[in-house]
């Protein structure tokens, strides 16, 4: 069965009649690394009005436990330090610009889910995905073309295989805890020069061109993932709740398995 969750009525008809115990929201519309802010805003509708389909249709089939998927930058375009970033630190928060629709869509997303009646409301906070995927497949693309540069200076994201992601919901559906938001990230955060040069490694690709990071301004969004943001995803609540562990403690291991 094939719906549209953005279409409330073809989706609730095509459900219409069926049961299941839980639903698991992973919606995207994104499908390489985004350059400008207007590239996810249809990945913000899911996230707002797809949540709120999704969970009309959660109460028509009976379920009780809701995952959905989040994003670990909703804790901020920005510098984090050095510290491990944790499910305690503020989520979401307005104020700043261009990133707010952002934000008020991965707040609206938690917020509905936390707060529907009947339901086991779980969200998952990923890291950057990667591994054999779309988005991966296209970076790796990059590289062969030199056309992903080594940014200089570089900030630091959080990974997470998708492998790894996988397991991670399956585990949150059997043993998350109703009401709580989770970290989902391997154990060692990376520079972004660095990563470029490993998916560059991975691809069999020539060494990329490196570029000082202010000649990627007029690209807002790709600035601010590769250049503006340093943060380091604590997944510790994860393992201790929920009985996980990424099986590619790194890019380092994980990117072997990224074709």
């Amino acid at each position: 069965m094939v719906a549209d969750m953005m279409d409330r009525e073809a989706l609730l008809a095509a459900l219409d009649g069926r049961q299941a115990d839980a639903v698991v929201h992973e919606a995207t519309a994104i499908t390489g690394l985004p350059l400008f802010h207007r590239a996810l805003y249809a990945t913000d509708a899911l996230r707002d009005r797809g949540t709120a389909h999704l969970l009309e249709a959660a109460k028509l089939v009976g379920a009780h436990r809701f995952v959905t998927q989040s994003f670990f930058l909703g804790y901020g375009y920005r510098d984090h330090g050095e510290a491990p970033v944790t499910e305690e630190r503020p989520f979401a928060e307005l104020g700043q610009g261009a990133f707010d629709p952002h934000m008020r869509s991965m707040r609206a997303n938690e917020e509905q889910v936390f707060g529907a009646p009947g339901i086991e409301g779980i969200s998952l906070r990923y890291g950057m995905f990667y591994g054999p995927e779309a988005s991966t497949r296209k970076l790796m693309d990059m590289t062969r073309k030199r056309m992903l540069p080594v940014p200089d200076p570089a900030g630091t994201v959080s990974l997470i295989h998708i492998e790894d992601a996988a397991s991670a919901t399956v585990a949150a559906l059997e043993r998350g805890v109703a009401g709580r938001a989770y970290n989902v990230a391997d154990d060692h955060p990376v520079r972004f020069d660095d990563y470029v040069r490993a998916l560059a490694a991975a691809a069999g690709a020539p060494a990329p061109l490196r570029l000082p990071s202010a000649l990627l301004r007029p690209m807002p969004y790709m600035y601010a993932l590769m250049v503006g943001t340093r943060i380091r995803l604590s997944s510790e609540r994860a393992k201790h709740e929920l009985g996980w562990a990424p099986a590619y403690p790194s890019y380092r291991e994980g990117l072997a398995f990224a074709t």
